[in-house]
C-alpha cells in the first residue's frame, strides 16, 4: 500500500455481494437477498454486517451495540436463526463488511 501524505497507510475499500440466507433478517431482508457489502468499512449500531461468528459461520446481522471487546450482533427477526444472544460478541476482525444497499430484487439502501 502507497502511504497517506500523513505518512499512515493508505486505505483501500472492497466492494463485494453477499447473499442472504435464512429468516433471520426478516422483514428487513429475505432469503436470496444480494447485498452490496463495503468491506473494512466503519461499523456502527444500527447498521447490517457480514461478519463470521467462532464457530466459522459467515451471517448477515444487525449491529445492536458495542459490548467490550466485540459488538453484539441481532437478526431483525428474534424469532429465526442464532445472533449475540447465542454466540456473545463479536470481535472487531470478524466484521467484514458493512451492507451499503440491496442489489436485487428490489433495490433500495440499507
Amino acid at each position: 500500500m502507497a502511504p497517506e501524505a500523513t505518512g499512515g497507510p493508505a486505505v483501500r475499500r472492497r466492494v463485494g455481494l453477499a447473499v442472504v440466507r435464512g429468516d433471520s433478517m426478516r422483514p428487513t431482508l429475505a432469503p436470496g437477498d444480494r447485498l452490496v457489502v463495503a468491506y473494512g468499512a466503519r461499523v456502527q449500531p444500527g447498521r447490517v454486517v457480514v461478519a463470521r461468528f467462532p464457530d466459522g459461520t459467515v451471517v448477515v446481522k444487525r449491529v445492536a451495540e458495542r459490548r467490550g471487546s466485540g459488538w453484539w450482533l441481532l437478526g431483525d427477526n428474534p424469532d429465526a436463526g442464532v445472533d449475540s444472544r447465542h454466540r456473545g460478541p463479536i470481535p472487531d476482525a470478524d466484521l467484514w463488511g458493512v451492507a451499503r444497499l440491496r442489489l436485487w430484487p428490489r433495490p433500495r439502501l440499507l
